[in-house]
């Protein structure tokens, strides 16, 4: 008879860890903390002016609402519909790229998604692999790098600054390009900085991606937001062989004040987005029927909402940053594009306000909503420390206001 055998000794628990690594890794976003911040204190009783939030402070047009209201009363859009977006609607952006952007697509190159942020992720996910790296311009948009290192890809800045107005050369892309580089992320109008890049710009970038088998993400939510004379162009319009490895973000929300209905969309080759397709099959499923539909009376319609839109934010523009430049220690170069001002605060580190020494961008952000109760995102958050974003996205009383409390702040400096 075998003896029965000692048992084993317990093994050792595993380390306790609420949170996977992947999503603890994950900081949270500047710019919306800023403004839950601001809108916090705003609900206390604090006379907040809030520079933060990226969004129009106007409603969506009547036409688009109505639209909406219909829906919700239809039974059809109370069901499932295809996960890639309504046929309607895809086809509705279709058309809508060639008039506004001269390209052509199919709709079964569009994918309809929640919001543009959710295309800039699908994007990553469908081409990105542990390890490729992913050139992004800084000052870049917060969400860029963290929507890359989720994926497992490294983000590679390569950082600009207000002597070029913010652009980055080909020069400069081609010093960070190495032979993992996968993808550039490419933003013009530009969040944070309202910087525009001209048609031979783009077209010398885009020559260069294809040179260099280099897949292109272009972000053009601000299509319809630039000023004077510029004009917006896109990358696979100018260079049409880069239209293989490159897929277009964009959306409703800036264009028609629509950034709470959560529609947005990716273009791209057909395999890419039949790819990214089965992802949101399997993750969100298809966008807010009701939020569609709207959507797709945005796009079939007039762009009259978005002309009045820009009247109103090209004022303030000019408003924001003549009294910005005005503040000793602020450069703010004239954005000319999106409704964002991207100064330098560099004169002002080292100062003190309040007892407080002004070590950073960060720090003088705190300073100002605590004393000043003005509400700015640091450049931190963009990858570029020494700024600060103040979107122009609000009244004109507002800014006038806001900005005259900052100046004062920065005039008690020490």
């Amino acid at each position: 008879m075998t003896a029965p055998s000692s048992p084993s000794a317990p093994s050792s628990p595993r380390p306790t860890q609420r949170l996977s690594a992947r999503v603890a890794s994950i900081a949270e976003s500047a710019t919306l903390a800023v403004d839950s911040k601001a809108k916090a204190l705003k609900a206390a009783g604090r006379p907040v002016i809030g520079f933060g939030a990226g969004e129009p402070d106007f409603p969506t047009p009547d036409y688009i609402v109505e639209a909406a209201a219909a829906a919700a009363r239809d039974p059809r859009w109370h069901r499932y519909t295809p996960a890639a977006g309504l046929p309607s609607l895809r086809e509705a952006i279709a058309i809508k790229t060639l008039r506004d952007s001269g390209l052509k697509v199919e709709p079964s190159q569009v994918l309809v998604t929640n919001g543009g942020k959710h295309a800039i992720f699908s994007a990553i996910a469908s081409l990105v692999d542990p390890g490729d790296e992913v050139i992004i311009q800084a000052p870049y948009w917060v969400t860029y790098p963290e929507a890359i290192a989720i994926f497992g890809g490294v983000p590679v800045p390569v950082v600009t600054d207000e002597s070029s107005g913010y652009r980055a050369t080909v020069e400069q892309l081609e010093a960070a390009r190495t032979s993992r580089t996968k993808m550039l992320i490419f933003c013009s109008p530009s969040n944070p900085t309202g910087a525009v890049y001209s048609a031979e710009q783009i077209a010398a970038i885009g020559h260069w991606a294809v040179e260099h088998g280099i897949w292109v993400m272009t972000d053009e939510i601000y299509e319809h937001l630039v000023y004077g004379d510029v004009t917006f162009s896109s990358m696979p319009t100018l260079v049409p062989e880069i239209a293989d490895r490159c897929v277009i973000v964009n959306g409703v929300a800036k264009t028609f004040a629509m950034t709470g209905w959560r529609v947005g969309w990716a273009i791209g080759p057909k395999d890419i987005i039949k790819g990214a397709t089965n992802l949101q099959s399997h993750s969100t499923g298809n966008v807010s029927n009701v939020a569609q539909v709207a959507a797709l009376a945005a796009v079939s319609g007039p762009l009259d909402a978005v002309a009045e839109m820009r009247v109103a934010f090209d004022r303030r523009r000019r408003t924001i940053v003549s009294m910005l430049n005005d503040i000793p220690g602020v450069t703010c170069p004239e954005p000319e594009g999106a409704f964002y001002a991207y100064p330098s605060v560099k004169g002002v580190l080292g100062k003190s306000i309040t007892g407080t020494t002004i070590d950073s961008s960060l720090t003088l952000a705190d300073v100002a909503l605590d004393v000043a109760e003005v509400a700015v995102v640091p450049g931190e958050a963009f990858g570029t420390p020494g700024y600060l974003r103040l979107s122009y996205a609000l009244g004109d009383d507002d800014i006038v206001e806001g900005v005259t409390r900052f100046g004062k702040l920065i005039a008690d400096a020490q």
